[in-house]
């Protein structure tokens, strides 16, 4: 599965991700020791989600598009929207953030973000992007290996991994990533995003992080059966040291995804590895 971000921004998965990273990062700031984020598969920063790509998926206007509708936000996606607002000149409008850009306003001067973006293109948008925050650097460079490197050079680490799924070993990269990152900061917090297509894969993969560590939390949304592994039928967060103070976010995010917007039978789950 080809993961372009700039075609699926918006959408239902990245209304979960996005308002279970907001409440990680509210929780992992909450006190003043400093955090050092690696953000591996960081992307352009921002989306216009009146551009072409979004607009011939049409994935944003039943994602971001169903909340800015609503008279009353729910409250787990109320720091979400107002980070699309606030984007927008404080209306709605077409811009939506990416991660970069929702982690570097949730930083505090004193912590550190390291954004990794392969893609040429998308790099050039995601240092324009970052260009205003002193603290944030976009690094053309293989993030894995970076989240790898940095882990434990300061400050508590707090790796976000998200990749578009384009390689094969993205999965068995993602485990290996973890281990690494938690072999030089036991202390550390990892956040990996992947959709669910069948639930094969995604159960391999769980029973890989087992041999990683015993404490991932898996916050796992369907949105349809799994009856075709060429779709993208849902998605999920496995989290690796999750604060206490944001279980209930996670929770919260991935129930009302289900019910709110998931077809007859849809799933959400969130259970400890």
């Amino acid at each position: 599965m080809n993961y372009r971000h700039a075609f699926h921004a918006g959408n239902f998965a990245d209304l979960q991700k996005h308002a279970i990273l907001l409440a990680l990062l509210e929780a992992l700031t909450a006190d003043d020791a400093p955090l050092a984020v690696v953000d591996t598969h960081a992307g352009a920063g921002a989306y216009d989600l009146g551009g072409d790509m979004a607009q011939r998926s049409g994935e944003a206007q039943a994602g971001i598009g169903r909340l800015l509708a609503m008279a009353q936000v729910p409250a787990v996606f109320a720091p979400l929207v107002a980070r699309v607002r606030a984007l927008n000149g404080g209306a709605d409008g077409p811009l939506y953030p990416g991660s970069p850009l929702l982690i570097a306003g949730a930083l505090r001067k004193t912590d550190r973000y390291t954004a990794c973006e392969l893609r040429a293109d998308d790099f050039e948008s995601l240092r324009r992007t970052l260009a205003p925050y002193a603290f944030a650097q976009a690094t053309q460079a293989d993030g894995y290996a970076t989240a790898a490197a940095r882990a434990g050079r300061g400050g508590r680490t707090f790796v976000l991994i998200d990749p578009p799924f384009e390689r094969p070993d993205d999965y068995a990269q993602t485990v290996a990533t973890a281990r690494a990152v938690l072999e030089r900061d036991p202390q550390g917090v990892i956040a990996a995003w992947m959709p669910i297509k069948d639930l094969e894969t995604f159960d391999a993969f769980m029973r890989a992080m087992e041999t990683v560590t015993d404490d991932a939390l898996a916050a796992e949304l369907r949105l349809r059966p799994l009856t075709d592994p060429m779709k993208m039928n849902g998605s999920a967060m496995v989290i690796v040291g999750t604060p206490k103070a944001a279980e209930d976010a996670i929770a919260q995010a991935t129930g009302w995804l289900a019910e709110n917007l998931g077809q007859a039978g849809a799933k959400a789950r969130v259970w400890r590895a």
